[in-house]
């Protein structure tokens, strides 16, 4: 979820869900953009017997699950949350244990009902327990699914013959394996919080893809997404067919898209939608019989459980066309819907289970005992028959290499890259998005002001040819994008999603943000980069790969800029000190507020035109350029400065400073209004959107109120020297001074909540500071993944830089000389 106000203040739980529900209004409008056509479907009596004498007349049973239903997002169903003082799960009723609260409710069973004669039977049933996702195996003889048993934690993936009998677990370990589906070959797709990593913007924790073998074994992860993959399936030709919810550079709320990849985890590409925000795409699956896949349309952000409408998709139109989508339920109530044909589907809905047709209309036909609805669900209808294996397609991957190869035809090709002459790129950065640990919030504090969630690091860069081409060798299982330089080494273009390639494997696009659903070029047999063998990446030897501003960029400006910059001086009204705020310092405030870095991030939106942000656009270079009163960097100073604006302009280098470090100042509202009302009073809408009449400094939220008190040196505090006279050393800027003198009381007691932050701040620590040590929860995930001792004494000291190194390095994928090809 996004943040409202600033200074790094969360939203409260209130606000949140206000925010929520407006994001979701907005995702309804626009899922009626999405066709022109829906039908608004009726209760049909006599649709099932309909069903059973056509296309479901060799469907004699089906296996459902029943468990309690998450209550916060589409994606919390399982893991714990991070933080249990300041999540909404007590309020959501959810289970506190060992210390945190877990995204799931107790009791669950597997069922298998008999759709002629209504006998129902139970494979599975445990009260304490959680029972999810089955799937019928292709020999309809058993049935893989999720289970947690009671009394534990983590789901595993378990398999059970179709009478109940046979229960084997196929995975363990200490993290969750969800959402199973078999391939034709014999292993098993699923998601699990292995990748150990929180939502970027929320509590909770992340599943992606990983893949096993039919008895368990052999388990390797496939994505290295920072977010939530979801609700993979086997399609007919082959691929897997998944969510991939990403917000590289764009807004964390509004994408959440159909993608494939093969078995192995090759060829990782978009299918549907990405260019459209405002929907989540849950729970598809392929149509029989068609190229058409039907899922649920869950609005805005998608709502708990993967509730949405019901929607066909077509391929054939294009990925981006939204004629390409056909809601044939446009009530926001169905999910886990199941094609038979697209004119036969099964679907789930809080009060029990149905079949549609192709027009919406609908039939219950199965409905829990009356004591347990509301606190328990049906979900995830299937049939229980036999059914074709899909397309088998070979392994494409070589786990002896720790790399891949991907070749760029011509860069030149693609949306928005008009007027670029051939020739103005020289290279590619090369970046990574580096996942969370942990999260503390639904905002983006305190790693920017407004901008990106996550860290990125800098791997280096490779060179484009002068025809566009670029052939490099990559490393494997890295959520990996580019920004194109020019010859000064400025941005012309960014990349707004990530690539993942797997070990061994060589793969390619035609161009920067191509428009997809064009037909290929005619392959050119004259590509230069291809002419040699695959380019390196070449490291940045001389800046750090993570950049830290306080430690990497503030020197900088104390040797070039404070000197004018300063709370004695403030040529310009700007203070660049290093000097700390509730949060944040006022430099980097400064250069968030003054618009002197242009990062363009969390937008609803993506592709932008050449030059129009990034350090191509960012005022800060300009100033430093030798232009402004002679301030000049050396050349080393200007990199590390452009490279700090390419890799999202963050303020900490370490993902430890997340859920500390904030130290409000607790300031004297009400002798203020009385004192500053007549001058900085105001009519505003507060966030609940209710018109108040508050004390206002530069804006209704108190956004400037955070550089106005200066915590490492209160007594500097611009709310403190704006009102005083001249005459005690103030400047004076009131028409009236309010402050004559520094005796004056509303001073004093100004001052003394701001000197009691200053306090704080010293006790606590920042993380740049000597004796930082994280919070409580950073230390407890990073024991649990084991990057820090079980036994920690509350005196031992932490490098944090070292810690999270660790945890990065611990994803990245080693060759195996071992290991057979494709497993």
């Amino acid at each position: 979820m996004a943040r409202f106000g600033s200074g790094g203040r969360s939203m409260d739980w209130v606000s949140r869900l206000l925010w929520a529900i407006g994001v979701m209004v907005w995702g309804w409008i626009v899922i009626g953009l999405w066709t022109a056509e829906a039908w608004a479907g009726k209760p049909t009596p006599g649709l099932l017997k309909k069903f059973l004498e056509g296309p479901m007349k060799d469907i004699e049973e089906i296996v459902f699950a029943v468990r309690v239903p998450g209550r916060d997002h589409w994606y919390v169903t399982f893991g714990n949350y991070s933080d249990h003082s300041q999540t909404p799960a007590k309020e959501l009723g959810y289970k506190f244990e060992d210390g945190v609260y877990w995204g799931y409710g107790e009791g669950g069973r597997l069922c298998r009902l008999n759709l002629r004669t209504g006998e129902l039977k139970t494979l599975l049933d445990d009260p304490r327990g959680g029972v999810r996702d089955p799937q019928v195996h292709y020999d309809g003889q058993k049935i893989l699914f999720s289970y947690r048993r009671g009394g534990t934690h983590p789901f595993h993936l378990y398999e059970i013959n179709i009478d109940g009998s046979g229960l084997r677990q196929l995975t363990d370990g200490p993290d969750d394996d969800i959402e199973p589906t078999y391939c034709p070959d014999g292993s098993i797709v699923f998601c699990s919080s292995r990748c150990r990593r929180f939502v970027n913007c929320w509590y909770t924790r992340v599943a992606t893809l990983y893949r096993c073998d039919a008895d368990g074994g052999n388990i390797r992860m496939l994505s290295s997404n920072n977010d939530h993959d979801n609700t993979p399936w086997t399609m007919p030709d082959g691929r897997i067919l998944y969510m991939r919810w990403e917000y590289v550079d764009r807004s964390q709320v509004h994408f959440h898209h159909l993608w494939t990849m093969n078995p192995d985890g090759t060829g990782q590409m978009v299918w549907y939608g990405n260019m459209h925000g405002g929907v989540a795409m849950l729970d598809a699956k392929p149509i029989p019989g068609s190229r058409k896949v039907v899922a649920s349309w869950s609005p805005g952000h998608g709502l708990p459980e993967h509730i949405g409408q019901v929607a066909v998709v077509d391929p054939s139109l294009g990925p981006d066309a939204p004629e390409a989508v056909r809601i044939i339920a446009p009530e926001v109530r169905w999910k886990d819907p199941y094609a038979i044909t697209e004119d036969c589907f099964l679907v789930a809905a809080s009060d029990g289970l149905y079949v549609m047709d192709g027009q919406g209309n609908y039939e219950r036909f199965y409905q829990l005992p009356p004591e347990e609805r509301g606190r328990l669900q049906c979900h995830e209808p299937r049939p229980l028959a036999p059914r074709p294996r899909e397309r088998i397609i070979p392994p494409r991957v070589d786990l002896t290499k720790a790399t891949g190869r991907l070749i760029l035809e011509d860069i030149y090709h693609g949306r928005k890259m008009e007027g670029v002459p051939r020739g103005a790129i020289k290279k590619l950065l090369v970046l990574q998005q580096l996942p969370k640990p942990v999260n503390f919030s639904g905002g983006m504090e305190p790693l920017t002001i407004g901008g990106s969630f996550t860290l990125a690091e800098i791997l280096g860069e490779v060179p484009v040819e002068p025809d566009g081409s670029a052939y490099m060798e990559l490393p494997a299982l890295r959520s990996l994008f580019f920004v194109a330089l020019d010859e000064n080494d400025l941005c012309v273009k960014r990349m707004h999603s990530f690539l993942i390639l797997q070990p061994g494997e060589t793969t390619g696009c035609v161009g920067c943000h191509e428009r997809r659903e064009t037909t290929l070029r005619p392959i050119r047999q004259d590509i230069m980069a291809l002419r040699r063998p695959p380019s390196p990446v070449k490291p940045i030897a001389d800046v750090p790969s993570v950049l830290d501003f306080p430690r990497d960029i503030q020197p900088i400006l104390d040797r070039h800029c404070v000197g004018c910059h300063n709370p004695d001086r403030r040529e310009g009204g700007v203070d660049l000190t290093g000097d700390k705020t509730a949060m944040y310092t006022m430099s980097y405030w400064t250069m968030q507020t003054r618009n002197l870095v242009v990062d363009g991030r969390n937008q609803p939106f993506g592709n932008r035109p050449p030059y129009s942000y990034g350090s191509a656009t960012s005022r800060l270079l300009k100033l430093m350029d030798g232009s402004h009163y002679g301030a000049k960097p050396s050349e080393l100073e200007r990199k590390t400065v452009r490279l700090w604006i390419e890799t999202s302009a963050c303020y900490p280098g370490t993902y430890a400073a997340l859920g500390c470090g904030y130290y409000p100042v607790h300031l004297p509202m009400e002798p203020m209004r009385q004192r500053c009302g007549s001058c900085h009073t105001a009519e505003v809408k507060n966030r609940q959107g209710k018109k108040i009449t508050t004390l206002v400094i530069n804006d209704a939220w108190g956004r400037q109120l955070e550089p106005l008190m200066n915590l490492s040196r209160p007594e500097k505090s611009y709310m403190l020297l704006a009102p005083l006279a001249r005459s005690a050393g103030g400047l004076e800027l009131c028409e009236e001074p309010t402050f004559q003198s520094k005796d004056d009381p509303l001073y004093q007691q100004i001052l003394a909540a701001i000197q009691d932050a200053h306090r704080r701040l010293m006790e606590g620590k920042r993380f740049d500071m000597p004796g930082f040590r994280p919070n409580e929860h950073y230390i407890r995930e990073m024991q649990r993944f084991g990057f820090l001792p079980k036994e920690l004494r509350p005196d031992q000291p932490i490098d944090c830089y070292k810690v999270d190194r660790a945890y990065w390095d611990s994803f990245y994928w080693q060759a195996q000389p071992q290991m057979a090809r494709g497993k």
